[in-house]
């Protein structure tokens, strides 16, 4: 960041034409005491002036107030607690030189001491303050226009938004990262600015920010590091952070940030105006692909995921940030990938090898997906079939593979809603008796056929005689209208107590 000579006491003492001179050793002083920014130049000789002063300001006091039997050491006491950064005395107009009990009391209460000659009126050191105020101002409006100006050109070059992160870093001389809607860094300067784990943090709490979808500006610290972080976007529509290793900015660097935001809201806008329109031609080639047939999808896109692929379904995905971890993906990586959204929900087709990526995807974005078995181009609608009834299995979020659903129960692929539905109806009959009577013939029912309908075992683990649950199957049966000493019935009725709901 550039920056101009900071207006300070050290400045101050500084001006030949002033004829300062520090009285106080520096190597006595607290450290930095002379370089912290001074806000102004007061003077007064009252007793006690702390009332009518305010902190980072230098006093000049001629010392006429020490007459009145003032306590020099409380007068200092006083003024360093106000925050007062220095005190000039001028000599030579009330007193000869510069008492010793203050060049004490200054000392031991660590405030500068300077002396103001004769021949230098108190207006004279405002006005110098003043005029290094102002110069600073200047300067700093000055260097806000030029990287404008800089940022404005950066952004008309190739890659344009890489750039201006990259320009914006160089001009506050500081790194500078941009995260994307899924909160992953993609464009930082210097590269090797942070450190990894530093980033690996900072990328959580963007993502922090991101979720809660609301436009913010925080400052955090992580370790010895502070950061500044801006979204990007509208509110509920967020396309990025944009983060900068400051702990704070003055009204002119935070400008110049404010024009970065608004060139990278412009630049990711314009990006997903095309991503979208690339998305709806890919929703057209999904449908071509379903009809097993990927000629029209290779002609268009100049080609697919190598062959065999896995056809992954989430139907509750954030399209856009899911799209721009693929695509970030792809830059890095040269990950081959098609996207599509459709009623179903978004389709992803990635080469088998890329399989173990999609659980990545569905843990980092906390969604459902559903994944096909490895087929060809020739079975792809197959495969996306595989996808949706693996996805209709996953109640949780994560990525649930066709095989393992499959593998698991033939009941649990039959499990639709309509099946629910019949399934309740027809045991509807036993569950009215039990909630009427008290009487438990359905866990006894499911008990029976899970001991394989063997009376003796089953009664057992229900804990009643074999006879007593001989009666509840009849009673059973006879509610059912089903005869349960034929297998066709048993395995009917086995069928219907696994898919009705609990």
């Amino acid at each position: 960041m550039a920056v101009t000579a900071q207006p300070t006491l050290r400045a101050l003492l500084r001006r030949r034409d002033l004829g300062l001179a520090l009285i106080s050793r520096e190597a006595a002083m607290p450290p930095g005491a002379l370089d912290r920014p001074l806000r102004w130049v007061h003077s007064s000789d009252l007793a006690d002036p702390t009332p009518f002063l305010s902190e980072d300001l230098a006093l000049l006091t001629t010392g006429t107030q020490f007459d009145e039997a003032v306590g020099i050491d409380t007068y200092v006491g006083r003024l360093a607690d106000r925050g007062v950064l220095g005190l000039g005395f001028g000599t030579e107009v009330h007193r000869s030189g510069i008492p010793e009990e203050l060049v004490v009391a200054c000392a031991d209460h660590g405030m500068p001491l300077f002396e103001v000659p004769y021949r230098t009126p108190f207006i004279a050191v405002a006005r110098a303050h003043s005029e290094a105020i102002a110069a600073q101002a200047y300067a700093r409006r000055s260097w806000a226009l030029d990287s404008q100006r800089a940022l404005a050109l950066a952004a008309l070059r190739p890659r344009g938004l890489d750039a201006t992160v990259a320009e914006l870093g160089r001009r506050l001389d500081v790194w500078a990262g941009m995260f994307d809607a899924a909160g992953a860094l993609f464009l930082s300067h210097p590269r090797d600015g942070v450190a990894r784990r530093v980033l690996e943090e900072l990328g959580e709490r963007v993502r922090e920010i991101l979720d809660r979808g609301l436009e913010a500006g925080q400052s955090l610290r992580i370790e010895e590091h502070s950061f500044m972080l801006f979204t990007v976007g509208r509110g509920g529509h967020l396309r990025g952070v944009i983060a900068v290793a400051v702990d704070t900015l003055d009204p002119e660097a935070r400008s110049v940030v404010t024009s970065v935001i608004a060139m990278a809201g412009l630049a990711m806008e314009q990006s997903e105006q095309l991503a979208r329109s690339r998305r709806r031609l890919h929703t057209q080639l999904l449908g071509s692909l379903l009809t097993d047939d990927p000629t029209l999808a290779r002609r268009v896109l100049g080609g697919l995921p190598p062959a065999p692929v896995v056809v992954a379904v989430a139907g509750d995905a954030q399209v856009g940030p899911v799209s721009d971890w693929w695509e970030r993906h792809r830059t890095e990586h040269g990950t081959a990938v098609f996207l599509a959204e459709s009623e179903d929900g978004l389709t992803m087709c990635v080469s088998a090898e890329d399989d173990p990526l999609l659980d990545e995807v569905a843990t980092r974005f906390g969604i459902r997906i559903g994944v096909s078995e490895p087929e060809n181009y020739d079975t792809f609608a197959r495969a996306h079939a595989q996808a949706l009834t693996a996805l209709r299995q996953q109640g949780t979020h994560g990525a649930a593979r066709y095989a393992d659903t499959v593998g698991s129960s033939i009941l649990s692929a039959l499990a639709t809603d309509e099946a629910r539905l019949v399934a309740e109806s027809r045991l509807s009959p036993v569950r009215e008796h039990d909630a009427r009577t008290g009487a438990d013939l359905e866990h006894s029912l499911r008990t029976w056929l899970e001991h394989d309908a063997r009376a003796e075992s089953a009664a057992a683990a229900l804990g009643v005689h074999r006879h007593t649950l001989r009666s509840r199957i009849a009673q059973a049966g006879a509610l059912l209208d089903v005869d349960l000493s034929t297998f066709p019935a048993r395995a009917e009725l086995w069928t219907i107590l696994q898919t009705a709901r609990d």
